[in-house]
């Protein structure tokens, strides 16, 4: 299983996002047969059994193994991650405009990727701390600013840099918990 998968296609955003799907999924954190997560969410057998075929075509979940139950042999199944994130660009009406102008715009491209990348990274950590009781220690800073001019804001970008290129070689190591430092600059979409 790997820890996190981010979800791109609307037909496995929409199968993860069904209630009774997402309540399969929960319990499928774990190997189970149809029959043992009906007995958890509530559901019938057949009812499950449907569901889960239904996520297994959409690729969230995969069939593990197999179990004798009397005369019967059940099929087990498990959740193919941890942790589900729905990008964003699930929900582009008009993928090859968007994609284009990511393309044309490395910057604004790479704001996006960062944007994903911390989206996913900050479920995991939820799904550490909710279900493997972690204590996740963490930050996040955010603020506003107004610059005169695009040279103002070049000088800015630069002494950003500069700053982080101080502090990761004073306070940096080889060894140790590693951390992710995101710093993103951008217009603010929200300003008219």
């Amino acid at each position: 299983m790997t820890d996190a998968l981010v979800l791109r296609d609307p037909v496995a955003v929409a199968a993860a996002t069904h209630p009774v799907r997402a309540a399969i999924l929960d319990a499928l954190r774990e190997p189970a047969t149809a029959a043992a997560v009906a007995r958890v969410v509530g559901q019938s057998r057949q009812n499950v059994a449907y569901h889960v075929r239904e996520l297994e075509k959409a690729g969230l979940v995969r069939r593990v193994g197999r179990r004798r139950n009397g005369n019967f042999i059940e099929q087990t199944f498990a959740a193919v991650a941890d942790t589900l994130v729905i990008s964003p660009a699930c929900t582009w009406g008009d993928r090859d405009k968007r994609a284009g102008a990511l393309a044309d715009q490395m910057s604004l491209g790479e704001l996006f990727a960062a944007g994903e990348r911390l989206q996913r990274d900050s479920a995991l950590l939820l799904d550490r701390a909710a279900f493997d009781g972690e204590e996740i220690p963490s930050a996040s800073v955010t603020t506003d600013i107004r610059f005169g001019s695009e040279a103002a804001r070049a000088e800015f970008l630069r002494d950003c840099v500069d700053a982080l290129k101080s502090l990761a070689r004073k306070h940096g190591s080889q060894h140790g918990t590693p951390y992710r430092l995101v710093l993103a600059a951008y217009p603010n979409p929200e300003d008219a």
